[in-house]
């Protein structure tokens, strides 16, 4: 094993945020000497110290924000914090699309002193943290300014955040594991709820990539209802993929 991913929470939306039906906390990846916080949500710092396996901010080496919205960046602030030991030890860099520092932006002022560095994403990025490089290759379709990674590690590893299908979607992802964000069982045509993947959508994905394994997170209320396992051994069942679905302190190594 030479890295892994902790799933600090597999919640995602407003209802289940609010209510911590699933934790919101994001993902811890560690990769050799290197380690990365995806998605600080509503609870990351509290699940990080109450996991039976002992995860210290301090050894973050950066935060990567996907987007601004709440269930994914509400903990950045003082996560920034934990990782510069309260700001006394300067350290660190923060990934970010453009409007979560600039317009209405969720990233403080005066924690942004605490970083080495800010690094704005952007549609194509290609980004080095020590031992872990990763991409950003496509601008997703949500309300607000939001990409997906692709992290080139011993194995090629993505994360599909939030947003809305598109056709070209699943050409950006050609990867060995997936990580794929999905809110819901059936589409929705209401606005702002349109933008998040539903289970329709993963079969077209995992369909075109094929990849080894694909773990599903992130899920909403109705999802929840349905059982999540229960939801990806039917995926599994219709697409001959290794489809299984994220808990809640759950760690994949690789």
């Amino acid at each position: 094993m030479e890295g892994y991913i902790k799933f600090l929470g597999t919640g995602g939306a407003r209802f289940v945020a609010s209510r911590q039906i699933r934790a919101t906390g994001g993902l811890w990846l560690h990769y050799k000497d290197t380690d990365l916080y995806i998605d600080p949500g509503p609870g990351a710092l509290v699940k990080l110290h109450a996991s039976k396996e002992r995860f210290d901010p301090i050894q973050l080496d950066g935060i990567i924000l996907t987007h601004k919205h709440i269930d994914h960046a509400n903990d950045v602030n003082i996560m920034i914090e934990a990782m510069t030991d309260g700001g006394f030890k300067k350290k660190g860099t923060l990934f970010c699309p453009e409007d979560a520092v600039n317009s209405d932006p969720v990233v403080l002022q005066y924690v942004r002193k605490y970083l080495d560095s800010i690094v704005l994403l952007h549609e194509g990025g290609h980004y080095t943290v020590k031992d872990i490089t990763f991409d950003t290759p496509v601008r997703h379709v949500h309300p607000v300014e939001t990409y997906g990674i692709i992290f080139h590690l011993n194995k090629k590893i993505a994360l599909i955040a939030d947003t809305r299908f598109f056709d070209t979607l699943p050409e950006h992802y050609n990867v060995d594991y997936l990580i794929i964000n999905v809110l819901r069982s059936k589409p929705i045509t209401r606005t702002g709820a349109a933008d998040h993947l539903a289970t329709d959508d993963v079969v077209k994905i995992v369909s075109h990539i094929k990849p080894e394994i694909v773990i599903l997170t992130h899920f909403g209320m109705n999802l929840i209802k349905e059982k999540p396992y229960l939801v990806a051994e039917k995926l599994k069942d219709a697409t001959g993929i290794n489809i299984i679905a994220a808990h809640d302190g759950m760690k994949f190594e690789f």
